[in-house]
């Protein structure tokens, strides 16, 4: 008997259990090491074999996912940002940040750290991804805080902690994936982003000014601020003036931010604007060889490969959980039940941390919107607050071990014998616990992240 007639003679399994099974097994395959997107594919295609007792059909699900998902044009904004972002590594506008936010602090304590937060928030108008931040200045900053002397914990942590910005202010690549799957404009998620990333650009400071005036142990070793902190410069400013470190700086972060929120780009037409601007300030700089650009699109490319084929997965992901009828028997059980909408927001948003305990935020991401999409129905609520609140929820995974992505970032840029990766998740345990307050501030008031878009329009 033919392979295929065999296999589509599998007596079929009810699509509730099958979904509820295929949850299970897919966390367990990525917490022994598999990539999350072969988990999602190999899930999916299994999964509607088993619900539907035929290989052909679960054979057509994959085709059309791989086929279909990313024919859009909407999806050339993925491999644009990134590649801004790269150019911009490239050209050293990551140091000229730090330098630049270090000046405009003054003379106070915890002067270094209050710049590395400046300077990421800065930065992730440009790069948009947390873990490019984390690289980036936990080679610029940590060792100038350490040799300042900031206890190693406290620097990691002000690192890997402010990393998260870079997808909370636009241009985020994770509220780009938000965007596609919930179908909402991604010009108006990058806008709605701008509130909550300014305000836990504040908590940060804050943080950091409370910690460094009223309890200097947990700041400097010692427990005594040395007074060299308040009088550091950055080495580079007796050699450039401030201008030339800031113009590149405002020129991107004006094209692609300015671009969206006048109406004058798309988001496709502000990534490719930005990502122009970025190769022009590469090369005025002079930073462009044929070996860093060609690394620069490689890394691109690698990045992009990798988003790409996460949305696939994901999205065959999505289609399995429909043909399984399992978002939608979740919603009629909430509506039987009467669940409070509180109370399902507060269980959502526990889910989506704990998953960052596990697996990255995209990934997250492509789990969880949409059979919560389908679940908060009935509520009618604002889907670009609920991207927000989402985005905010799985960065704060990016900080929380076993998997916290930025915590392996900071501590392999590093590779440092003296700093261990529990050094660092400790460091970030405080900022991780601003991130959720700030966040519980957005769930309340929702205007902190969609009144620019009423603005706007």
């Amino acid at each position: 008997m033919p392979l295929n007639r065999l296999l589509s003679r599998r007596r079929t399994m009810p699509g509730f259990e099958t979904a509820a099974i295929s949850i299970v097994a897919m966390l367990v395959l990525i917490y022994m090491g598999m990539h999350i997107a072969v988990a999602l594919s190999l899930i999916s295609f299994i999964g509607v074999w088993i619900i539907k007792g035929n290989v052909d059909v679960a054979m057509n699900h994959l085709w059309g996912a791989f086929s279909k998902t990313i024919d859009s044009s909407v999806f050339a904004v993925v491999p644009l940002f990134v590649l801004m972002g790269n150019l911009a590594g490239i050209a050293g506008v990551g140091r000229d940040t730090y330098d630049v936010a270090q000046r405009l602090i003054g003379r106070m304590r915890g002067s270094l750290a209050i710049a590395t937060v400046v300077a990421n928030a800065i930065f992730a108008a440009i790069t948009g991804v947390s873990v490019a931040s984390a690289a980036v200045f936990a080679k610029l900053s940590v060792p100038e805080m350490l040799r300042h002397g900031y206890r190693a914990r406290f620097a990691v942590g002000v690192v890997a902690g402010s990393s998260v910005l870079g997808m909370l202010i636009p241009p985020s690549v994770l509220m780009i994936v938000y965007g596609i799957i919930s179908e909402q404009s991604i010009g108006d998620m990058f806008i709605a982003g701008i509130g909550p990333g300014l305000l836990l650009t504040g908590a940060f400071i804050a943080y950091i000014v409370v910690a460094s005036y009223k309890f200097p142990a947990l700041v400097y070793e010692g427990g005594k601020p040395p007074v060299l902190d308040a009088t550091n410069r950055p080495e580079s400013d007796s050699i450039r003036p401030l201008w030339s470190q800031v113009s590149a700086v405002v020129s991107l972060i004006s094209i692609v931010i300015g671009g969206l929120y006048t109406g004058v780009f798309t988001a496709i037409e502000a990534a490719a604007a930005g990502a122009f601007a970025a190769f022009v300030i590469a090369l005025c700089r002079r930073s462009l060889t044929w070996a860093s650009t060609l690394q620069v699109v490689r890394d691109s490319g690698s990045i992009t490969a990798v988003v790409l084929f996460l949305i696939v997965g994901a999205s065959m992901y999505s289609r399995m959980l429909g043909v399984s009828g399992l978002p939608t028997q979740i919603s009629e059980w909430i509506l039987t039940v009467e669940a409070n909408f509180w109370l399902l927001m507060a269980l959502y948003i526990l889910m989506v941390i704990f998953l960052g305990t596990l697996i990255d935020s995209i990934s997250i991401m492509l789990i969880m919107v949409p059979i919560f999409m389908v679940v908060f129905k009935p509520y009618d609520i604002d889907l670009i607050w609920f991207g927000v609140v989402t985005v905010m929820a799985a960065e704060i995974g990016l900080l929380t071990p076993p998997f916290g992505l930025s915590a392996f970032v900071v501590h392999s840029a590093l590779a440092r014998r003296d700093i261990s990766l529990k050094d660092v998740f400790v460091g970030s345990g405080a900022f991780a616990a601003v991130m959720f307050v700030v966040l519980l501030a957005v769930v309340a008031a929702p205007l902190i992240a969609t009144g620019l878009v009423y603005l706007k329009l």
